[in-house]
């Protein structure tokens, strides 16, 4: 089976990619407006690209009217936003930050998520979040009309107290539970995991009962 996406209309396209390409982790983004309004919501075209320096991607798409989002905007406006990542005890709440309110009603208080002030930045934290990673806009790429691309420096994460080894830098897999996006209602819990050490060149060949 082939499908040639040049031929394929832009929702086609979303459908395929998003439905192959899982699971994703999900960015619960929160911004700040020029008009002091705090902003919340989730994206699953996230990623991290680099660590020198440290970069990360959103893809974030357009409204149903087919404009930029409140996060883009507020990120094309002050160049900071706040990555807050996603585990099992918050993904109802989070799901509620997908609801499309009108501008009079805030989608932090019907989550009731908490804030916390940011280091770096104007940005809030979401407190409940158990990774909360301040980003300063790198640059913004628009590939297409339905689509912005936002590249961000991380300056600082926040980490909740028993997840990183202070020392060894280790994560605790037990103490980290992220979930990951599928496609449309789709989710998967991180907790079923499986181990495959990387293998050397010379480890391959002692397999293969080899010598060169």
């Amino acid at each position: 089976m082939k499908f040639d996406l040049r031929t394929l209309a832009p929702a086609e396209r979303y459908k395929l990619l998003g439905g192959l390409v899982v699971p994703r982790p999900i960015a619960l983004v929160t911004t700040r407006g020029t008009d002091g309004h705090d902003n919340a919501a989730p994206f699953s075209f996230f990623n991290v690209l680099a660590e020198e320096p440290p970069i990360i991607v959103l893809g974030l798409g357009v409204n149903a009217e087919g404009h930029a989002k409140d996060t883009t905007n507020n990120i094309r406006d002050t160049g900071e936003f706040v990555v807050n990542l996603v585990d099992e005890p918050i993904a109802e709440a989070m799901n509620l930050c997908a609801i499309d309110f009108p501008p009079e009603i805030s989608e932090i208080e019907v989550a009731g998520f908490g804030l916390l002030p940011s280091e770096s930045i104007a940005p809030a934290r979401i407190a409940e979040a158990p990774v909360q990673m301040e980003c300063r806009r790198y640059v913004t790429l628009q590939p297409g009309p339905e689509r912005y691309i936002v590249l961000g420096e991380v300056l600082v994460i926040h980490v909740r107290e028993g997840i990183v080894d202070p020392d060894t830098l280790r994560i605790d897999r037990d103490a980290h539970a992220p979930i990951g996006r599928l496609f449309g209602g789709g989710y998967v819990r991180t907790r079923d995991r499986f181990q495959m050490p990387r293998l050397t060149y010379e480890q391959w060949l002692k397999r293969k009962g080899g010598e060169g």
